[in-house]
């Protein structure tokens, strides 16, 4: 027996089947020893599962109880306000402060633009002798942002020598 001959069995004996069906069904477990087993198996099953399924009842009907439940689901979920529409001055906001943010990075790209190109291609390198220190060089290469500045060694010589007050101990 096939598991779909199975199920039509099944359905059957629940009484599923189109009243055509059923005759067919019924006149196949009149000629088929397997199939009268079958379905004579199943009502035992049947009975036995109803026999101890307990029997609820409810004081209230099925829809009420059901319509309880939902009203309880209902009151503990938070109430959503309705979305209010935004104002003008919301509106108005919303779209000018991207605009303006566009505007400030604008604004600051050309400024590095120019920066940039004017130094572009030449070498901008200084080099300066600072007035109170004779010993020291100060170099600054802009175009690679870099500062130097070189102590010659007479001149920490010349400071070891003759040190600042400050520095001198007590006597």
């Amino acid at each position: 027996m096939t598991e779909e001959q199975q199920l039509k069995l099944q359905a059957f004996l629940d009484g599923e089947l189109p009243e055509k069906d059923a005759r067919e069904v019924a006149a196949w477990v009149a000629r088929d020893a397997e199939a009268t087993d079958l379905l004579a198996e199943l009502r035992n099953t049947r009975k036995a599962l109803a026999d101890f399924e307990p029997a609820l009842k409810l004081p209230e009907s099925r829809e009420f109880y059901w319509s309880k439940i939902q009203r309880e689901i209902q009151r503990l979920e938070p109430v959503q306000a309705p979305a209010k529409s935004p104002s003008l001055f919301t509106l108005l906001r919303r779209a000018l402060l991207p605009l303006g943010a566009v505007a400030v990075l604008a604004v600051a790209g050309v400024f590095a633009f120019r920066q940039f190109s004017t130094q572009g291609g030449t070498s901008h390198t200084q080099v300066n002798a600072m007035l109170a220190d004779v010993g020291a060089i100060h170099y600054r290469d802009q175009a690679q942002g870099m500062t130097v500045i070189w102590l010659s060694y007479p001149a920490e010589k010349k400071l070891a020598d003759n040190p600042p007050a400050s520095t001198l101990p007590a006597k």
